[in-house]
C-alpha cells in the first residue's frame, strides 16, 4: 500500500486549510505535526511561493503524502465552499461577534460534526500578520489558544499541531453536545456565500448601504451575521423566497 492509498487520507477529520501560508517549510511541518495525530486532510489557499514546494517536501519528514493531496485554492472561500462548518485561528480581537472557543472545546464540536457526516475546516493564517478580518468573517467560530498575552504569537506549524493534538485526544468519546439536524443540514459555505450576494442586491436597490463610507464595514458585518447563524438549508432557501417574494411586490 502506498501513502496516498492509507485509508488514513479518507478518514473524517477537520480539513486544515493554510491561508497564504508564506514559507513551504512551514508548510511542510504543518503536514508533519498533522500525520502526527491522524489529520491528513490539508488545503492551501494562495501559497506565497507557488506549489508544489521543494522546501515543504523536505520539511514533512515522511508527511509527503498529505502534501500530495493537498488541494490549492485561489481563496478563502473556494477553499471553504464545500464546508459546513468553518473555524478560524487567531490570537487578536477583531471586532467580529462570534464565539471563541478554546482548541479542546472546538476539536470536541468538529469530531462530533464529522461524526455525523459533516466536512469541517480551521483556517490558518499566513506567518506575517495571521488571518484578515474577511478571512474570519467567513468562518462561524473563533479558536484561540490561551497563551501567554504578552507574547501570543505562535509558529503556522504549533498552532497545527496544537489543533491536530486536540482533535486526536477526544478519541471516540461521546461528545457533550450535539446539533440534532431534524432532517436537514447545514449550509454550505457556498449556499450562504450565494445568500449573502443576494442579500446585498436586494438591500443595494433598496439604498441600505449609507452613507457610503460606512458600506464596506456594513457589508462585512452582515456576512459575518449568516456565518454565526449556523444556517440549515432549509433556512437558506426561505430567505431566498421570502426575497424573491419582496422584490416582486416591489
Amino acid at each position: 500500500m502506498t501513502p496516498l492509498d492509507d485509508p488514513l487520507f479518507d478518514a473524517p477529520t477537520p480539513l486544515m486549510v493554510l491561508v497564504r501560508p508564506q514559507m513551504g517549510e512551514n508548510i511542510g511541518a504543518s503536514a508533519r505535526a498533522m500525520l502526527n495525530f491522524g489529520c491528513a486532510r490539508m488545503r492551501l489557499v494562495a501559497p506565497r511561493d507557488g506549489w508544489p514546494n521543494p522546501k515543504a517536501t523536505a520539511l514533512a519528514s515522511g508527511a509527503s503524502g498529505v502534501l500530495d493531496r493537498a488541494g490549492v485554492f485561489d481563496s478563502v472561500a473556494g477553499a471553504v465552499a464545500d464546508c459546513d462548518y468553518v473555524f478560524a485561528t487567531t490570537a487578536r480581537g477583531r471586532g467580529l461577534t462570534k464565539p471563541v472557543l478554546t482548541p479542546a472545546h472546538a476539536m470536541e464540536q468538529a469530531r462530533a460534526l464529522n461524526e455525523a457526516g459533516k466536512r469541517v475546516a480551521v483556517l490558518f493564517g499566513p506567518e506575517r500578520a495571521g488571518l484578515e478580518n474577511d478571512d474570519v468573517a467567513r468562518a462561524n467560530a473563533i479558536i484561540t489558544v490561551p497563551v501567554n498575552p504578552a507574547f501570543y504569537s505562535l509558529n503556522l506549524a504549533q498552532c497545527v499541531l496544537l489543533v491536530a493534538y486536540e482533535f486526536a485526544r477526544q478519541g471516540h468519546a461521546a461528545p457533550p453536545e450535539v446539533m440534532a439536524m431534524a432532517g436537514t443540514d447545514f449550509a454550505t459555505a457556498q449556499e450562504r456565500e450565494k445568500l449573502g450576494d443576494h442579500f446585498e442586491a436586494r438591500l443595494g436597490e433598496a439604498g441600505f448601504f449609507h452613507p457610503p463610507e460606512k458600506a464596506a464595514r456594513m457589508r462585512l458585518n452582515l456576512r459575518n451575521m449568516w456565518t454565526r447563524l449556523a444556517l440549515t438549508r432549509a433556512d437558506v432557501q426561505t430567505l431566498h423566497g421570502m426575497l424573491r417574494q419582496l422584490a416582486r411586490r416591489g
